[in-house]
């Protein structure tokens, strides 16, 4: 590794691809990805904007998502993106806390919004009949304004703490982001108090929403066992399907990363793991909200038709 120790407080980046012709071609493809995933996520909550159809407390919280995705992946692949481009590996000290809370912003935000959205699913197919009432316009902006706010207060108190640790070690962050155990390993005190709270404000953020989107599922799927209905079994799987698969790649890599003990992690490891939720779950999701959605679907040629008939 390249010796960055310097008398200034900015941070440096190592980034995520070698400088090489190689790393290039897979700069491109992050950046093909990057566009994709902000067309993708726009696309989504202009829609769901725009049609009536999908003001329902269902496609509320998943224009959430796809704000929380198109922001979340703005926060990183720019800055990475300019990095390699111009070979400018540093970050201001401000900049590198900026980053970092909007990342564990946007991180605790999204898992608590995930566990949100298999309580919408839970409660439509488990109690129809109480679903309005349940999850009202003011449970849903509840919801809603309870994960942005819980994870700012978490991300916070995480941001202030990491950026009053001495470093007095190389300021070079083997991470294409400030990324706090990265940052943690230049520090030149121990930090193992801090780590434990780490772990536990992940396990808050990760594993108790995931326990309560297992739950929810569990008796989702106990229900539609009993349904008599083909047409409403097939709607309730594919509707279920697909928010599971979003879990799945969310949940798994971040928990995975996060949860491990130190002894047992490796900066490279870390850095291909953060590339599934930070560049491609962001992509990935409204690719399988929208594809797998007769509903999101039959939106998009109603905005169509209307745009197509307002130019005529």
């Amino acid at each position: 590794m390249e010796n960055y120790n310097q008398t200034s407080t900015d941070f440096i980046l190592l980034g995520l691809f070698p400088p090489s012709r190689t790393g290039l071609v897979l700069l491109a493809l992050t950046m093909l990805i990057f566009l994709l995933a902000s067309i993708g996520n726009l696309s989504m909550i202009l829609l769901i904007l725009m049609d009536a159809h999908l003001h329902t407390p269902m496609y509320l919280l998943l224009s959430q998502l796809s704000l929380m995705d198109l922001t979340y992946i703005s926060t990183i692949v720019p800055k990475m993106a300019s990095t390699f481009i111009l070979g400018n590996k540093s970050i201001s000290f401000t900049g590198c806390g900026v980053q970092n809370f909007l990342f564990l912003t946007l991180a605790g935000a999204e898992g608590l919004l995930l566990a949100s959205m298999a309580y919408d699913r839970y409660v439509a197919i488990c109690f129809p009949l109480h679903y309005p009432i349940r999850m009202n316009k003011r449970v849903c902006t509840f919801m809603i304004l309870g994960s942005w706010m819980m994870g700012s207060v978490n991300s916070c108190a995480h941001t202030v703490y990491t950026l009053h640790i001495p470093y007095c070690r190389s300021r070079a962050i083997n991470h294409f982001f400030c990324d706090v155990p990265a940052m943690l390993r230049l520090a030149c005190m121990d930090t193992w108090v801090y780590k434990y709270t780490v772990f536990v404000s992940t396990t808050f953020f990760l594993m108790v929403p995931f326990t309560g989107i297992a739950c929810s599922y569990g008796r989702v799927l106990l229900a539609v066992c009993r349904m008599h209905s083909g047409e409403g079994k097939k709607k309730a799987y594919s509707t279920c399907s697909t928010h599971l698969t979003v879990v799945t790649f969310y949940y798994i890599p971040f928990a995975y990363t996060y949860l491990r003990p130190t002894s047992l992690r490796s900066p490279a490891e870390d850095k291909v793991l953060a590339v599934f939720y930070t560049i491609l779950t962001p992509m990935l999701n409204p690719i399988i909200y929208s594809l797998r959605n007769k509903e999101v679907i039959g939106a998009l040629r109603r905005v169509l038709h209307r745009i197509w008939s307002m130019k005529m």
